[in-house]
C-alpha cells in the first residue's frame, strides 16, 4: 500500500494534533510520515514532526513555490492547514500545490470569501435558516436601533484578536475607530460551543462533535467539555452541506436562552479537536484510512462521549543553541 504523507501548515503549538495522528498511523498499521511547516524555528510541534520544515512567511512570494516543493519531495498526499491566515492562499493556488500530487484539505475560493468575512458568514448562515446574532456594519448603525451591550470584532479576523464587549455608546464610537473593518452585533450571553464537523475531501460529513468552551486562552481553548444537541448538530451538517466543505471545518455557535445561534466558521481542524478525539470522534483515523482507501467503520453520529472535560496545561521542550541552529537551517 502507498504511504500517506500528511503536511500540516503553520504547525505552531499543535503537538497533540500531531501526536493523535501518529496514534491514527500506528492503529491502522499504515505507513507515512508526518510533515510539519512553520516560519518559525521554536515552533513546538515541529519537535514531534517525522519531516519538520521552516518556510517563508505566509506573505513572501517564496511561499507557495516552496511548499509545492516539500510536498513534491516528500510525496505528501494531504495537506491540512492550522490556522485561518492560511486557507485563502492555499486556496488561491491549489492548482500549483495539488499539481505535485497532494489533495488540499481546503474549501473552495468562494467557500472562503463566505468564511472569511463576518459579515458574509452571517448571511451564509441568514440563507440557510439558521439564527444568527442581530449584526450591523458601521454604515448601518445611525438608522438601527440597538440595545447596550453589543460585541465588535474584525469582519476579517481570527484567533479572536481585536475583539470587544461595548458597553455603551461612548465605547462604541472608541472602537469602531480601533478594530479595522468591524462588525458589531448583539451580544450573547453563551456559552459558546465550538463544533467539529469532521468531513472527507469528497464534502461527506463523518461526525459532528460539539464542546462547550469554559475556557479560552489565546483564541484557544483551555478548559472545554463535550456536550450533545441534536438541534446543534443538524445544523452543522446542514453548513457543511452548503458551503460544501472539504476536509474538516469548525462551526461556531453562541447560546441565548438555550438556543444556538450561529457566528462563524474556521475552515479548519480546530484547536480544541483532541478533546472530539479522546471523546470517540478519532478523526486523524477516519481521515488517514480514507485516504489510503481503507474500509472502515465509523460509529454513528452523537455516539461519543458527552460530559468529558478537557484541561490544559504547558509543556516545554529544550533546545541549546546548536539544535535551535539546526532546525533553523532546515529549509528545501
Amino acid at each position: 500500500m502507498r504511504p500517506v504523507n500528511v503536511l500540516f501548515t503553520s504547525v505552531g503549538r499543535r503537538v497533540e494534533l500531531l501526536r493523535a495522528f501518529r496514534r491514527a498511523y500506528q492503529g491502522l498499521w499504515l505507513s507515512g510520515h508526518i510533515v510539519a511547516v512553520d516560519a518559525d524555528a521554536l515552533a513546538p510541534a515541529l519537535q514531534v514532526a517525522d519531516r519538520p520544515y521552516i518556510v517563508p512567511r505566509l506573505s513572501s512570494a517564496d511561499y507557495i513555490a516552496v511548499l509545492a516543493d516539500i510536498c513534491r519531495r516528500e510525496q505528501v498526499s494531504l495537506v491540512f492547514p492550522l490556522i485561518d491566515p492560511d486557507i485563502p492562499v492555499l486556496a488561491d493556488h491549489r492548482e500549483a500545490i495539488e499539481a505535485t500530487g497532494a489533495r488540499l484539505a481546503v474549501i473552495s475560493v468562494e467557500a472562503v470569501r463566505i468564511t472569511s468575512d463576518k459579515w458574509l458568514t452571517t448571511q451564509f448562515f441568514q440563507r440557510l435558516n439558521l439564527p444568527t446574532p442581530s449584526s450591523w456594519l458601521p454604515n448601518h448603525l445611525e438608522s438601527a436601533q440597538v440595545e447596550y451591550p453589543l460585541f465588535i470584532k474584525p469582519r476579517r479576523g481570527s484567533a479572536a484578536k481585536h475583539t470587544f464587549t461595548v458597553r455603551n455608546g461612548r465605547e462604541l464610537a472608541f472602537f469602531l475607530e480601533y478594530v479595522s473593518e468591524p462588525i458589531v452585533q448583539e451580544y450573547l450571553p453563551g456559552p459558546e460551543i465550538t463544533n467539529d464537523v469532521i468531513c472527507d475531501l469528497e464534502g461527506e460529513v463523518l461526525a459532528v462533535v460539539s464542546r462547550q468552551r469554559i475556557e479560552v486562552r489565546w483564541g484557544e481553548v483551555a478548559k472545554g467539555l463535550t456536550i450533545h444537541d441534536p438541534v446543534i448538530t443538524e445544523a452543522c451538517v446542514k453548513i457543511a452541506r452548503a458551503l460544501p466543505a472539504v476536509g474538516p471545518i469548525t462551526v461556531q455557535c453562541m447560546l441565548k436562552d438555550g438556543a444556538p445561534h450561529f457566528t462563524e466558521i474556521n475552515a479548519r481542524l480546530g484547536g480544541g479537536v483532541p478533546l472530539g478525539i479522546a471523546a470517540g470522534v478519532d478523526s486523524p483515523r477516519w481521515l488517514l484510512a480514507r485516504s489510503a482507501g481503507l474500509r472502515i467503520e465509523n460509529p454513528p453520529q452523537a455516539s461519543y462521549r458527552t460530559g468529558l472535560y478537557l484541561t490544559r496545561f504547558d509543556d516545554s521542550y529544550f533546545l541549546s543553541e546548536d539544535e535551535r541552529a539546526q532546525m533553523a537551517s532546515r529549509h528545501l
